[in-house]
């Protein structure tokens, strides 16, 4: 296994980070510095997460006799009062769960839908040939909740005020200002200074002293901490029909929005089956459409025609040659091309997966790819960029969660109810106004979601549970970091820390041509990439820009088989690991 090649001091301790950056790791013969990057080891239970605190609560619950599932609703709980940027009780979920009771993974749909009364003929007629980035027009009815409701009734074993204890305490008496907060309110206010006017609620509720928030100086979000004590107290669907569904209805009709009473009643998640790909005898597995997991694997359907690198290119901790970058950044827009063409609410259209999927789309579209030229991409049809959380559970008895949670844009539409602390997600800017295209708004649909959780197989059991943020960048940073553990043989800890890179519109609905890369790969591969005419935007070392990737590897079988568990989360974020 990625994770017992090394022989290592006490797991998660400082003594082991330290020999990984003074001496490097050896696999298969070739000895390189790694970043410095904690793997923690545990025996009974794992959590990772975008922000130290979330995994310390999700660890707690886990000490305390929950599960897999609770532990993952009390951090992502956790994590939309800490990380309320990217994700949020106002935003939708897509789950993956393997119940070791039962040997089976099943999916999760926790997304949301439209208005009852959406009509983008109406929208058409008043002007509009897009959906506004922000604002009311954008909300879509929020998931989550619900989806945690659904989780916990099926798994859970704590009761629901455990599990949402330790994230109303840090939203009654506040938690510390950290850096990617603070940074990711002042790009709020000036986006929504332009987009809602000085006056929105927003302001009040995330930037109160009209200055940047201190590091480390207290933030308290009371209004937040009472709806998840309402919650708390009177069960899940107080979120859709209780006092909190009835103060929801007057902030979004006060929005502008046509969400109403019937929509927030009428919301239901949707359980269903992970779809998955084999990659050099592992099996991917991840969620369906509406979910954007076909990408990923449409990607590596693509990569696995091509021989890869040897494992000892990854090695040196410099991520893979420019020659398999070129073939990920091709596979990677042609991929994106299908998601934009197929992907929306299955229920009104359905993707053609078994031909996106199937070998012989594959191999036509690997045949498409120059491997010495950059081809120009098709115009996107949805808007860039992200703002997400994935979170991922393991716990002694073998069970496991991949979780990822988001409000869209940072603080999603902006429009936050300061009687109700929500900050409601813009994933309603995904739907097209165009009649003739699938991803239409029409009335209670789901939309297209950048969202994707993941999970490894082999031999029919979890190997690593693993996932990202980064809106477009999630398919890409999926298949970079499978490629890392598959091909380069790396731990978890070393494939998230690969040096990453991305390709997006360098505006929103352009074409996806633009490489976002970080400096760190070895000499001549970033000038090898714009040999071939691939137009570079360099970010800084480690940049959050390039999304968050955190993973659990279930060792020699994971804790259930005699095994134990290694974590990891991305340098990128705030998160470190959490084990026991």
């Amino acid at each position: 296994m990625v994770g017992a090649a090394r022989q290592s001091p006490p797991p998660g301790t400082t003594s082991e980070l330290a020999t990984r950056a003074r001496h490097g790791s050896r696999l298969t013969g070739v000895t390189r510095p790694l970043a410095p990057i904690p793997l923690a080891r545990g025996t009974h239970g794992a959590v990772v997460a975008p922000h130290h605190l979330a995994s310390a609560a999700g660890l707690a619950i886990l000490q305390a006799g929950g599960n897999a599932v609770d532990a993952a609703i009390a951090t992502n709980a956790v994590l939309a009062v800490v990380n309320g940027n990217a994700c949020g009780i106002g935003g939708d979920a897509f789950w993956l769960i393997w119940d070791a009771a039962t040997g089976r993974e099943v999916a999760l749909n926790g997304s949301g839908r439209s208005s009852s009364r959406a009509d983008a003929g109406a929208l058409r007629r008043s002007g509009l040939d897009r959906l506004p980035l922000r604002g009311g027009l954008t909300i879509t009815v929020p998931g989550a909740v619900r989806s945690w409701g659904d989780a916990h009734e099926r798994y859970g074993r704590l009761p629901r005020t455990d599990l949402l204890a330790p994230a109303i305490v840090l939203a009654e008496e506040g938690f510390p200002a950290w850096d990617g907060f603070i940074s990711a309110v002042e790009n709020g206010a000036r986006a929504f200074e332009r987009a809602l006017g000085r006056d929105a609620a927003w302001f009040s509720v995330y930037r109160p002293h009209d200055r940047p928030w201190r590091p480390g100086e207290r933030i308290r979000l009371p209004a937040l901490a009472a709806t998840l004590r309402r919650i708390a107290a009177n069960g899940w669907d107080e979120f859709y029909g209780g006092r909190t569904a009835e103060l929801q209805c007057a902030a979004l009709a006060a929005a502008g929005s046509a969400i109403a009473a019937d929509d927030l009643t009428a919301h239901a998640s949707t359980w269903t089956e992970p779809i998955a790909t084999d990659y050099r005898g592992v099996t991917v597995t991840t969620h369906p459409p509406n979910s954007s997991g076909f990408v990923a694997l449409e990607i590596l359907d693509i990569l696995e025609r091509f021989d890869p690198p040897d494992a000892a290119t990854f090695a040196d901790g410099l991520g893979a040659d420019v020659g398999w970058i070129h073939l990920g950044i091709e596979a990677s827009k042609l991929a994106m091309a299908d998601r934009d063409a197929h992907l929306t609410d299955p229920d009104t259209h359905r993707a053609p997966l078994e031909r996106l999927l199937a070998n012989e789309h594959a191999a036509e579209q690997a045949a498409r790819i120059d491997p010495l030229r950059a081809s120009q991409a098709v115009p996107a049809t949805v808007p860039r960029g992200g703002g997400t959380i994935w979170l991922g559970v393991v716990d002694g008895a073998g069970n496991a969660v991949s979780l990822i949670e988001s409000n869209y844009m940072g603080f999603g539409s902006g429009v936050v109810d300061p009687a109700t602390g929500i900050t409601y997600q813009n994933r309603g800017s995904f739907f097209s106004l165009d009649p003739d295209h699938p991803n239409v708004l029409a009335a209670a649909k789901r939309t297209l979601h950048t969202l994707l959780p993941g999970m490894l197989f082999r031999n029919g059991r979890p190997w690593v549970v693993v996932g990202s943020m980064g809106g477009d960048a999630q398919p890409q940073i999926h298949a970079q970091v499978v490629s890392g553990l598959v091909d380069g043989r790396l731990d978890v800890a070393s494939a998230i820390g690969m040096p990453r890179w991305f390709v997006e519109p360098e505006e929103h609905f352009a074409p996806p041509d633009l490489v976002r890369a970080e400096p760190r790969f070895r000499p001549g591969v970033l000038e090898g990439l714009a040999a071939m005419g691939h137009p570079l935007k360099p970010t800084e070392p480690f940049s959050g820009l390039l999304g968050h990737c955190h993973a659990i590897e279930l060792v020699d079988g994971g804790p259930a088989d005699g095994g134990t568990l290694a974590a990891a989360t991305d340098p990128r974020s705030a998160g470190l690991p959490a084990t026991w």
